[in-house]
């Protein structure tokens, strides 16, 4: 398998548009997307159209806010920034785009040796962010490589086989080669609304023939974003936070 690996796109079509535009020559036979397609950003149809759309294998998992978007919750857990965007983007799907996100995989989804979920294998809403969290996961699930998503941080770790759990930040374009002794949890950031104060997009190419991760972060044109969610009358902050990556 050679895939791209997206999560946490949130209605950003610019920073897809620039993510697909970096990918197109890679030779990639699937994409992974691990959950939040809709949600914050004013273009919730512009980024579905064309994730219905790329060519290869897919593997799709819903996230939270898609749960929300699709009307399948009432949304009554998030924050007011949160909640309107969700609304907002439910009334404004094409029918289409609607039935997509309906349907949308609840993870955990399974693939040969990969694990695929948006929060934690067990809990779409659940963020994962320390050691001992991720050792917890490991206990739980023996699958080689979990790639899971909605903290919208890059990160990467690892259990050897004596138990040690490592976990390590990823900082701009990096590439890692995947101990066959170890098992690993996956995060590639987010495309659409970063939070590592880093505004660049993040997103991974995973390449399981040579057991190698590759993390990227690639520029995109935040203004014009920033501009569609002004335009939707969605809360200002959605379009604040995207300049500092927060």
């Amino acid at each position: 398998m050679r895939a791209l690996v997206v999560s946490d796109l949130h209605s950003n079509a610019e920073a897809l548009r620039a993510v697909v535009s970096k990918t197109r020559r890679k030779r990639l036979d699937s994409v992974i997307c691990l959950g939040d397609f809709v949600g914050y950003g004013a273009e919730p149809n512009q980024v579905l159209d064309v994730m219905r759309t790329l060519r290869g294998a897919r593997y799709y998992i819903r996230g939270n806010h898609d749960r929300v978007a699709s009307g399948i919750d009432d949304g009554s857990s998030f924050n007011h920034a949160a909640r309107a965007a969700a609304l907002w983007t439910r009334n404004h799907l094409s029918a289409v785009n609607r039935r997509f996100l309906a349907e949308l995989t609840v993870g955990p989804l399974q693939h040969e040796d990969l694990l695929l979920c948006h929060g934690s294998p067990y809990d779409e809403d659940e963020y994962l962010f320390t050691e001992h969290h991720a050792g917890l996961v490991f206990k739980l699930f023996a699958a080689r490589v979990i790639f899971y998503g909605h903290t919208h941080l890059p990160v990467l770790f690892s259990i050897d086989e004596r138990g040690r759990v490592e976990g390590a930040s990823i900082r701009g374009d990096a590439t890692v080669d995947l101990d066959p002794a170890k098992r690993y949890l996956i995060n590639p950031g987010s495309v659409g609304q970063p939070r590592d104060r880093n505004p660049q997009s993040s997103f991974a190419l995973y390449d399981s023939g040579r057991g190698r991760i590759k993390f990227f972060r690639i520029d995109y044109d935040i203004e014009a974003t920033q501009r569609s969610i002004h335009a939707a009358g969605l809360p200002r902050i959605l379009a604040d936070r995207l300049a500092i990556g927060s």
